[in-house]
């Protein structure tokens, strides 16, 4: 059964006082930091100095010294919660050199994705509660909803409960970021792991991009303005995903018109096949047996070579040129921190 956990599940005086320390102040990293601490927490950020994260920070209110650091050993010495919120592929080196030697026995062992504890690239103390507290969007929008009074959803998992109380730590953790105004619900760092890098993949990003740059190309080569193929293929896709995220697939459907229906129902099918569907369960194998993480890993060891590769092309391309100058006549669209 489903279970969901909402302010009245979660009590936030249960980290009254307690020293939070937040590793990162990227796009989770400002939003959680923020919140906890308007949520009346005592917060500190580790950040680099110098970096854009770290001016950021300052932007913020933060004060150097006061609530920001840029030692790591330092500042995760004797706190109660620590929370990784830096990329995936710099955790285990911080875990190795600037954490593990310095923690105290019965600390909170924070993360927003399973990735380093479903990998083994952690494996933290018995003496510890290791938690998963996963907000389901972006940084920009865990803040932005708590700001209105909101919040957005999220997961929460226990991995190792050395407390017997770290569930509800994590509930009230969530509560301090706002997501249990929306509503938690509890899963495993195994679950979170492959169900999150699997979306990514094959729907999200991976799926979403490579479908859009097909529809766009496609209509080019037969010789359609790039402009016209760019509003068809790409811009309007916000609005018939926030369709679908508003009343789902059934609400969507409502709302076009009988012929864009018709054709999702007849053509479709011909795009997403049996066969998509079974090299997604190729790609969900690889996340599950490891070998994603392990290609990831090694990647990023020898230095990104396919990542920094497909990354050029892609700002490259064709539909990125012509939608960016697309975007600037468009005010509304215009990037924001």
């Amino acid at each position: 059964m489903v279970k969901m956990y909402y302010d009245k599940n979660a009590d936030i005086k249960l980290l009254k006082g307690k020293k939070i320390v937040i590793l990162g102040y990227g796009s989770q990293g400002h939003a959680q930091a923020l919140n906890l601490r308007d949520s009346g927490l005592k917060v500190s950020v580790v950040e680099k100095k110098g970096t854009r994260g770290f001016n950021l920070a300052i932007t913020h209110g933060w004060k150097e010294g006061e609530n920001l650091f840029t030692s790591v050993p330092e500042t995760v010495r004797g706190a109660d919660w620590i929370q990784f919120l830096l990329p995936d592929e710099l955790q285990a080196i911080i875990w190795k050199n600037d954490v593990a030697p310095n923690i105290k026995k019965g600390v909170v062992l924070g993360f927003s994705h399973g990735f380093n504890i479903r990998y083994g690239q952690i494996v933290p103390p018995k003496e510890a509660d290791v938690v998963l507290i996963a907000p389901k969007g972006p940084g920009h929008l865990v803040r932005r909803t708590y700001e209105e009074g909101k919040g957005t959803p999220a997961l929460v998992a226990v991995e190792q409960d050395y407390s017997k109380k770290a569930l509800k730590l994590g509930l009230a953790y969530c509560r301090g970021i706002g997501a249990t105004r929306a509503g938690v619900l509890q899963t495993t760092f195994k679950e979170e792991t492959e169900t999150d890098l699997f979306g990514e993949q094959n729907v999200l990003c991976g799926g979403v991009v490579d479908l859009v740059k097909a529809g766009y190309e496609t209509l080019v080569e037969a010789g359609y303005q790039p402009e016209v193929a760019y509003f068809e293929c790409l811009h309007e896709l916000k609005l018939i995903v926030d369709l679908v995220q508003e009343g789902g697939i059934g609400w969507m459907n409502y709302s076009i018109s009988d012929t864009a229906e018709y054709g999702e129902y007849t053509r479709g099918p011909r795009l997403v096949t049996e066969q998509t569907k079974l090299q997604m369960k190729k790609n969900l194998e690889e996340v599950q047996s490891g070998q994603f993480a392990k290609e990831y890993l090694l990647e990023n060891l020898v230095g990104r070579p396919v990542f920094n590769s497909a990354r050029k092309a892609m700002s490259e391309h064709s539909i990125e040129i012509v939608g960016e100058r697309l975007r600037s006549m468009m005010p509304w669209l215009r990037k924001k921190e």
